[in-house]
This record gives C-alpha cells, structure tokens and sequence, in this order.
C-alpha cells in the first residue's frame, strides 16, 4: 500500500476518467459546489465524511478536488490516512479543470 497521495493533471485525469471507474471528491464550498462541479463529483464536508467514509471502496481511484490543488493535498492525505489505497490532488483543481474543460462541468 502506498504511504502518499499522488498528483495529476487535469489533462491526465480528464483521459483516464474516460475508461476507468474514478471516484471525485470535491472539497469546495457548498454554494461553490452548487454552482458548478465536475461531473459526478460528490461533494465531501465535515457532515457527511462519516457516511462518505463507510460506504466510500477504498480501493477505487480516488480524485480530491478543491479551488486550485492546495487544500485538495490535505484531504489526499487524510483520505491516505484513513486506508484509501489510490488517491489523488487533482493539480490546479476546479478552476484549471473549468477553464480548460468547460464544456465538461455540470451545474445545478
């Protein structure tokens, strides 16, 4: 098992999200998780890490999402902490994923 998070690309990420099963964490506020996220993403607060962390496979690839890949390091290695196995920060987080895929962000 692996004792670090590690880091991807949005251009990395957005190829491999393709053919494999990722699981997206998405650390941002919730007013900014509203407005905008990537696809699929589940939105993970302090109120439902718990629930989050019960059902979650802790073997599926893992993606943490935040503004611009900072705080998104952080929750990649508490999620590493707690026996997530394939974690990842997602460099340049949301902002870098929106502008260079914005066709690919889903809004509610």
């Amino acid at each position: 098992m692996q004792d670090t998070f590690k880091h991807i690309t949005v251009d990395q990420f957005q190829q491999q999200a393709k053919d494999n099963q990722w699981v997206v964490v998405d650390i941002r506020d919730a007013n900014a998780f509203a407005q905008s996220h990537i696809p699929g993403a589940i939105h993970l607060t302090n109120d439902n890490l718990g629930d989050f962390m019960r059902e979650a496979d802790l073997d599926l690839p893992t993606v943490v999402c935040c503004y611009h890949g900072i705080s998104s390091q952080q929750a990649a290695t508490f999620l590493i902490s707690q026996d997530f196995s394939d974690v990842y920060s997602l460099d340049g987080g949301f902002e870098q994923w929106a502008n260079q895929f914005p066709t690919d962000v889903e809004s509610k």
